[in-house]
């Protein structure tokens, strides 16, 4: 398979699949796009929120210099699970929806030309975050069905503390895969987001993320799993 995976922000990738690319890179070629940085949004450096839209030129700059940081922290992540084909737009976290539409379309579009991809993960559509949403609208809208796509599969994923936290929560997997093997090297990439993980009980710490494996695998038959839900699947023979 040619694998594109469109990630709204660095550490989406581990949260959501990790350990399916981990399992996946194996055999298979993989690229990973993101769109957003992930910083800005806060309107304060530090990795701590501001209640505050307006930002100095100062706070500016040192977010700048985390966002160069946190993409670091990604590609230390990915290369834990032998993925390098890596590209960051850097579109600023939390105001894709201040883009045209069809600039992050585009985006995605060339990326479906230059890999060729036949399967592409995303994030799922029912969730809390804007960018996450814009990730899904702007994939599916490039990947569409034309007489000579290559997309056969098109999947989402889940994004605890976002997906979850978007009411009524509407996430319904039909696809799990066992990541029972690969779980370790999940937790290991994404404790390489330093400034991003979390303690528990929040749903992005090691512990929940391990809880969440396990929740899936027991849906499953599987001692660890991760869940998507199938959005596409094109079949031209049986």
């Amino acid at each position: 398979m040619n694998i594109l995976v469109v990630a709204a922000h660095p550490d989406d990738e581990i949260i959501g699949m990790g350990g399916t690319l981990k399992k996946l890179s194996k055999k298979h070629s993989i690229k990973i796009l993101f769109l957003a940085e992930g910083i800005t949004s806060r309107r304060n450096s530090g990795h701590v929120n501001s209640a505050k839209y307006d930002v100095s030129r100062t706070e500016l700059e040192k977010m700048n210099n985390e966002i160069i940081i946190r993409n670091n922290h990604a590609t230390n992540a990915l290369h834990l699970l032998n993925i390098k084909n890596i590209k960051f737009l850097d579109f600023k976290n939390l105001e894709t929806d201040q883009l045209p539409l069809l600039k992050i379309v585009k985006e995605i579009e060339n990326e479906i030309k230059k890999t060729k991809c036949d399967t592409i993960f995303t994030h799922h559509y029912n969730d809390l975050n804007l960018d996450h949403r814009n990730a899904y609208e702007a994939t599916i809208t490039a990947a569409r069905p034309l007489p000579e796509s290559k997309i056969q599969k098109i999947l989402s994923f889940e994004i605890p503390a976002s997906t979850s936290w978007r009411h009524p929560y509407n996430f319904k997997p039909n696809v799990f895969v066992d990541i029972s093997k690969e779980l370790s090297f999940k937790i290991k990439a994404l404790k390489q987001y330093k400034n991003e993980i979390r303690k528990f009980p929040n749903p992005r710490s090691s512990e929940a993320t391990t809880a969440i494996a396990k929740h899936w695998g027991s849906l499953s038959g599987f001692k660890a799993a991760e869940s998507f839900e199938l959005i596409y699947d094109r079949i031209s023979k049986f």
